[in-house]
């Protein structure tokens, strides 16, 4: 365990076998995308404690996301 909060958020399957998600330790801004398979997933989940982000807060993090690729940073609209 980090000490931190731990977030996962998926963002899809592959073959039914695997799941993708990305993995955030303290801020959910800041993650890395992996790949395991669904049983590998729930294990590593478990041993970090992580909390599964809703549709909700995935789609505020994708705005944001796309203000700083796309637009300028801090904008509300």
């Amino acid at each position: 365990m980090t000490g931190q909060p731990c977030f996962v958020r998926v963002t899809g399957t592959r073959d039914a076998r695997f799941v993708e998600f990305e993995f955030a330790i303290g801020d959910p801004e800041l993650a890395v995308e992996l790949v395991l398979c669904f049983e590998q997933f729930s294990q590593f989940c478990a041993t970090h404690g992580v909390t599964h982000l809703s549709a909700a807060e995935g789609a505020r993090l994708d705005y944001e996301r796309m203000k700083w690729r796309y637009g300028e940073p801090g904008l509300d609209h």
